[in-house]
């Protein structure tokens, strides 16, 4: 999957990788357009970067006259992020998303690494978490995923994805940005490489201890080298965020790298060889 924010409006990536069935997650939408942070937003460390972009966005109802659309028409398998001030506004995005053609999921962001500070409702316990699914799970169809997406907090992985989870929630991705600072000291959120033992470490605590919990690994996925650490902790499947920034064909050659190692694996099972431990696929 492509990570909410990373693959822009769906038009920035059109030169580089095939639309067509690409499970893509938008920026998250609000219910009023939000102009976002102060320039500079986004500052490169040596193993990743930080962001403050603030959640900028045009608001649910451009996005539904004119973002959503161009999506569905490229054959985009679109998954909405939400965030909003109160689980209300949660709820009320839910809803209306719900009536909207083509929107094959939502993801819920509940890992922003500073809410208090961008007037979002603040996810500091994992009840406030199961709250907002379970606000949401009421207004969306039962038979499209619901997603919750949660910072990558050892300390409270497995409790925020049990609760999740027990709440109604598809499945957890797990690998938000962690809280950051800014060169300037503005609050912000690290992300990439750098969180990736991080971010693995979280989803193997999680699937072990939770295996009725479908997990879907992020954090510095820049290559199929970290997809597959992601699928051998446990995870179902992997996005692909920042990376993307610096290489846009990621996603591309980690989908095309996966595929073939889901061909070998049919291939292997059609001729009745043994099973290879080290496939995760």
């Amino acid at each position: 999957m492509v990570a909410s924010g990373c693959g822009g409006t769906g038009r920035e990536l059109a030169p580089y990788v095939d639309l067509d069935g690409l499970d893509l997650v938008t920026r998250s939408i609000t219910l009023d357009a939000r102009a976002g942070g102060a320039a500079p937003r986004v500052a490169e460390t040596p193993s990743g970067l930080v962001h403050a972009v603030g959640h900028q966005n045009p608001g649910l109802e451009h996005f539904l006259a004119t973002e959503l659309p161009w999506l569905v028409r490229a054959g985009v398998r679109v998954h909405v992020s939400v965030v909003g001030a109160s689980i209300g506004e949660y709820a009320e995005l839910a809803r209306r998303l719900s009536r909207a053609p083509g929107v094959a999921g939502l993801e819920i962001n509940l890992g922003s690494p500073d809410q208090a500070g961008e007037d979002l409702f603040e996810v500091r316990e994992p009840y406030h978490a199961a709250s907002v699914v379970a606000a949401v799970r009421r207004e969306f169809p039962a038979d499209r995923p619901v997603l919750a997406k949660l910072r990558p907090d050892l300390s409270r992985a497995v409790e925020g994805a049990r609760a999740v989870h027990d709440a109604g929630a598809s499945g957890v991705v797990l690998g938000d940005a962690v809280p950051a600072a800014m060169p300037d000291g503005r609050p912000g959120g690290l992300c990439g490489p750098a969180i990736t033992p991080v971010a693995l470490r979280c989803v193997r605590e999680v699937t072990a201890l939770l295996p009725d919990v479908e997990v879907v690994g992020a954090g510095g996925v820049d290559g199929p080298a970290t997809a597959r650490a992601f699928l051998a902790a446990g995870a179902v499947g992997v996005q692909v965020g920042a990376a993307l920034l610096h290489d846009p064909t990621t996603v591309a050659r980690v989908r095309a790298a996966l595929a073939d190692d889901l061909a070998d694996d049919l291939a292997d099972d059609l001729a009745g060889g043994p099973d290879d431990p080290e496939r995760t696929l």
